[in-house]
């Protein structure tokens, strides 16, 4: 009778909604990765430098892009375009923040992004 009353309880708290899933892939890194675009509009390389000066991070460029390209697939950031450096190498990403707020109805599990 115990084993049955635990299957019950996973069974009802094991739910998540869909629309949670995007707050669940927001790593800690992801998490700083938007407070630093969140000031402003900034460069792959601006982006990857804040990230070392700031908070001590240092990643792969590789890695950043892939960050990057699934916030942009969850539609929290967006490119907004490129900007020559000036280094006389390829031009940079330029991105920003999609949306700004992210808010849940907890009863119904639907999220609303602003």
């Amino acid at each position: 009778m115990r084993r049955r009353g635990r299957r019950v309880w996973r069974s009802i708290f094991s739910y998540t909604p869909p629309q949670i899933g995007v707050l669940g892939a927001l790593s800690g890194l992801r998490w700083l990765m938007l407070r630093v675009l969140g000031e402003n509009e900034k460069t792959t390389r601006e982006i990857h430098d804040e990230l070392a000066i700031r908070y001590g991070i240092r990643i792969p460029r590789t890695l950043l892009y892939y960050h990057l390209g699934e916030l942009e697939r969850m539609g929290i950031v967006e490119m907004k375009g490129y900007r020559e450096t000036g280094r006389g190498g390829a031009p940079e990403k330029v991105w920003k923040l999609k949306i700004r707020r992210i808010i849940i109805d907890i009863p119904s599990g639907i999220i609303h992004m602003e």
